[in-house]
């Protein structure tokens, strides 16, 4: 029997303030694509911002349903807005924050495992990594060299084959 570790290090910031310009526009622009959610049922709106090679900004948000569970998150929203109208260029950087009208937002939260595998996939089909900025209204910011790091073990098209 051999025993395996995956660790990674991340980067925290005790406020958006603590961030690096750009890092911090991204952000506050995952911040303001809150209140573009679509989120009558769970109260929870979420936002995310991408930052692409070329410095254009593009936002997604999440779109719920009554449907549940057939509702889309922010991260995906935005994933498919960029393959969709920014074909050739590559994502640097995605920034996430939400808006809990049920209770506080002030710690980072991650993507969910759907958008964990997604975010992978982007990755791999750019071939270059996406800096994660994860925060919530306020409080702690985690910054993730590249979103891979969320998940390991990970099932890719290699497995399809």
């Amino acid at each position: 029997m051999m025993h395996q570790q995956y660790n990674f290090q991340f980067e925290v910031y005790s406020s958006i303030y603590d961030l690096n310009n750009a890092d911090n526009e991204l952000l506050q622009k995952a911040i303001e694509a809150t209140n573009h959610a679509y989120a009558p049922y769970s109260n929870f709106f979420v936002g995310a911002a991408a930052r692409l090679k070329d410095g254009t900004i593009v936002t997604g948000a999440n779109q719920e349903n009554a449907s549940f569970p057939v509702g889309i998150c922010a991260e995906r929203v935005l994933l498919s807005s960029v393959s969709s109208q920014h074909t050739s260029t590559i994502i640097e950087a995605i920034a996430v924050s939400y808006d809990n009208r049920n209770g506080e937002s002030n710690k980072p939260i991650t993507p969910c495992g759907l958008c964990r595998q997604t975010l992978f996939e982007y990755e791999q089909r750019q071939q270059q990594p996406i800096r994660l900025i994860l925060g919530g209204m306020e409080g702690e910011v985690y910054v993730i060299e590249k979103a891979s790091l969320l998940l390991p073990l990970s099932f890719t098209k290699e497995d399809l084959e």
